[in-house]
């Protein structure tokens, strides 16, 4: 599969066995992908840069925030930020998430992510 447009996706996840993962798959289909362990790197990055297409975050993650909590400071911080939340311990109604959020159940196809992704940047 082949992105339908390049994107900059940042992706919060706090296991490095899936964040390496994701981040490579990412990459073969034409994204730039950058890294966080926890919610903490993550506002990092994001201070950092300001081209972040998407936010690609797991809900549970050590550190000082959740991914929910980190996808709502994102929001108030750039409204235009696409947001994805992925969980395989918490479901989240699609019809609770913010405008240009979606919600990934764990485990996801790598398909599934793709064209989420795109769908966002649309």
């Amino acid at each position: 599969m082949v992105a339908s447009s390049s994107a900059v996706v940042l992706i919060v996840e706090d296991e490095p066995l899936i964040r390496f993962n994701i981040l490579d798959v990412l990459e073969d289909v034409g994204h730039v992908a950058l890294e966080a362990a926890n919610a903490d790197e993550a506002m990092v990055v994001l201070k950092g840069r300001q081209d972040v297409d998407i936010l690609f975050t797991d809900v549970n993650m050590a550190g000082s925030m959740d991914g929910i909590q980190l996808a709502k400071r994102v929001r108030a911080m750039r409204p235009n930020i696409g947001i994805i939340i992925t969980s395989g311990m918490v479901r989240l109604d699609p019809m609770a998430l913010p405008a240009n959020a979606a919600f990934l159940p764990k485990p996801y196809m790598h398909d599934t992510l793709i064209s989420t992704i795109d769908s966002l940047m649309t």
